[in-house]
C-alpha cells in the first residue's frame, strides 16, 4: 500500500467520524420551537404579529406601512423616508436627474438636503477619493480572488484597515473620513474584483479602467463595466434610482442592525462594514433578487406556456407546494415583513423598469414579471388563507433592472452593498454620536444542568 492509498483510507475514515459528529450536532442543537411562545421569547426579535421588536431609536430613516385611526392601525401604501424626506419625492421631484445617489448620501449623513453648491462640493470630495492605488489593486484585489464577489468586496473593505494611518480612531471626524472613502471606493472595488475573478478563473481580460471624476456613482459603474464605456441617459438614471432606493431601510434591517451591534462594541469602521457585508450576503437579505432571477429562469424553462395565465398560475402553485424550483415553497420577491399594500421602492423601481424595458427591447420580459406579480399575490393570499394583501417587494424587479443594464448576476448583491453603505455609515455615525450602550440581548437557557463525569467513567 503506497502513501497515497493510505491517505485516502485515512480520509474516508475521518469522513465517517465527521458524519457522526454532524448527527450529534443536529440532535444536540434542535429544540421544540413552541418554547418561544411558552417563555414569551421574541423569535427573530419579532412580535407574534411579525412586527420587529423596538431595540433602538433613529432619525436616519423611517419605514411606514400603517396609519393609526382612533387607536387602531390600518394598512396603507408603504412610504419610506430618509431624514424625514419621502424617497418618492427624492426621485420624482428631482430636477437634476444626475447624482441622485450622491444627494441621498448627503441627506442620510448630514440630515438635510444639500444646496447646489453643497452637492457640487460633496461630489468633488467623493470623486477625489474614488481611485485605488496600483499597489492596492495588485496586493488586495488581484491576489486569491474569492468566487463570491461579496467575499471579495468584504476582503477589500477589511484590508483598507492596513492602508489607514489611523484606523482605530472612532471619533466622529475620523469615522466620517473613513465612511466617505469607503462610499467612494466601493464601486471600483466591486467592479475590479469582478474582472479579477474572471481573469484568473475564466481567462478573460482583466480591465482596470480608472473612474472619471465628472461621472456620478451610477455613471461610473456602467462606464467601468462596459467594454466601450458607453451608456444612455436613461440607463444611468435607472441605476441611480436603484441606488437611491437601496440606500437605507430603517435601523432594523439585518445588516444595519448588525452595524449598530458591532459599532456599540467600539470596533473600527472597516470591521463594522465587513460585519454588515456578511449579513447582506445572505439570500434572505441582500441575495434575494438573485433568487428571483433564478426562479424566473426556472419558470421559463419548465412552465408549459408561461404566456398563458392559467398555465402560469398552475406552475406557481407547484412552486408553492414545494414541487418545483428549489422546493422551499417560496415565490421570491413577494411579501414583506413590514409593507402590506405596497412596497414604495418596488412601485418606483417598477415604473423605471418599464421605461428601461421599452428602450432596451425587454418589453416581453417585463410583461412576464408584471403578470407573475399580479397572479402570485392572489395565489399566496388564497392558498394560505391570508386576510391581508401580499405585495411585491423591491427585490422583485431589481434583478430584472440589473440584467437589462448588463450587470452580471455575481454583482447583484455587491451593487446593493454599494448603495447600502450610505445607510450603514449614517447609522454608525448616529450610534457613535449618541454613545449608546453596548447592545447585548439575552437568550433564555432551556437545557438542563449535569454533573461532570470523568472521562474514564463515561
Amino acid at each position: 500500500m503506497n502513501n497515497k492509498q493510505s491517505m485516502m483510507e485515512l480520509s474516508e475514515e475521518l469522513d465517517l467520524q465527521f458524519d457522526s459528529l454532524v448527527e450529534n450536532c443536529m440532535s444536540t442543537g434542535e429544540f421544540d420551537h413552541s418554547l418561544y411562545a411558552a417563555y414569551d421569547v421574541k423569535n427573530g426579535l419579532r412580535e407574534s404579529n411579525g412586527k420587529g421588536v423596538l431595540t433602538g431609536l433613529t432619525e436616519v430613516s423611517d419605514v411606514v406601512a400603517v396609519s393609526n385611526e382612533n387607536g387602531r392601525p390600518y394598512p396603507i401604501d408603504g412610504q419610506l423616508y430618509y431624514q424625514g424626506i419621502n424617497v418618492r419625492d427624492l426621485i420624482i421631484k428631482n430636477e437634476n436627474r444626475r447624482c441622485m445617489f450622491e444627494e441621498t448620501t448627503y441627506l442620510l449623513l448630514f440630515g438635510h438636503l444639500p444646496t447646489s453648491e453643497e452637492l457640487e462640493n460633496f461630489c468633488k470630495i467623493l470623486a477625489s477619493l474614488r481611485a485605488l492605488t496600483g499597489q492596492y489593486v495588485r496586493d488586495v484585489i488581484m491576489k486569491s480572488p474569492p468566487a463570491n464577489l461579496m467575499n471579495a468586496l468584504q476582503k477589500c473593505i477589511v484590508l483598507l484597515y492596513s492602508y489607514d494611518n489611523n484606523p482605530d480612531d472612532t471619533s466622529v471626524s475620523n469615522v466620517l473620513r473613513q465612511s466617505l472613502q469607503i462610499i467612494a471606493k466601493m464601486p471600483m472595488m466591486a467592479v475590479y474584483s469582478y474582472y479579477a475573478y474572471n481573469h484568473f478563473y475564466n481567462d478573460s481580460t482583466f480591465v482596470v479602467r480608472p473612474p472619471r471624476e465628472d461621472y456620478s456613482t451610477a455613471e461610473n459603474i456602467l462606464y467601468m463595466l462596459r467594454e466601450d464605456g458607453k451608456f444612455t441617459e436613461l440607463e444611468a438614471l435607472v441605476l441611480d434610482v436603484a441606488l437611491v432606493l437601496h440606500a437605507d431601510h430603517g435601523g432594523g434591517n439585518n445588516s444595519t442592525f448588525t452595524n449598530h451591534v458591532v459599532t456599540t462594541s467600539g470596533t473600527d469602521t472597516y470591521s463594522a462594514v465587513a460585519a454588515s457585508m456578511s449579513s447582506l450576503k445572505g439570500p434572505r437579505h441582500g441575495g434575494a433578487n438573485l433568487k428571483v432571477m433564478q426562479m424566473f429562469d426556472d419558470i421559463k424553462e419548465h412552465c408549459a406556456d408561461y404566456n398563458d395565465d392559467q398555465a402560469l398560475s398552475e406552475y406557481l402553485l407547484k412552486i408553492m407546494d414545494k414541487k418545483a424550483f428549489d422546493k422551499t415553497g417560496l415565490i421570491y420577491g413577494m411579501g414583506h415583513a413590514v409593507y402590506t399594500l405596497s412596497d414604495p421602492r418596488e412601485v418606483l423601481l417598477k415604473r423605471f423598469a418599464q421605461r428601461l424595458s421599452v428602450e432596451s427591447g425587454f418589453e416581453e420580459e417585463f410583461k412576464l414579471y408584471d403578470r407573475v406579480e399580479k397572479l402570485a399575490g392572489h395565489l399566496i393570499a388564497t392558498r394560505r388563507h391570508l386576510f391581508k394583501p401580499i405585495c411585491a417587494n423591491v427585490d422583485f424587479y431589481s434583478g430584472l433592472v440589473y440584467s437589462i443594464l448588463g450587470i452580471p448576476r455575481s454583482l447583484f448583491t455587491p451593487i446593493f452593498a454599494i448603495s447600502r453603505i450610505s445607510g450603514w455609515s449614517a447609522h454608525r455615525l448616529e450610534e457613535l454620536i449618541n454613545n449608546g450602550k453596548i447592545i447585548r440581548p439575552a437568550y433564555r437557557y432551556i437545557g438542563e444542568h449535569h454533573p461532570y463525569v470523568p472521562i474514564t467513567d463515561r
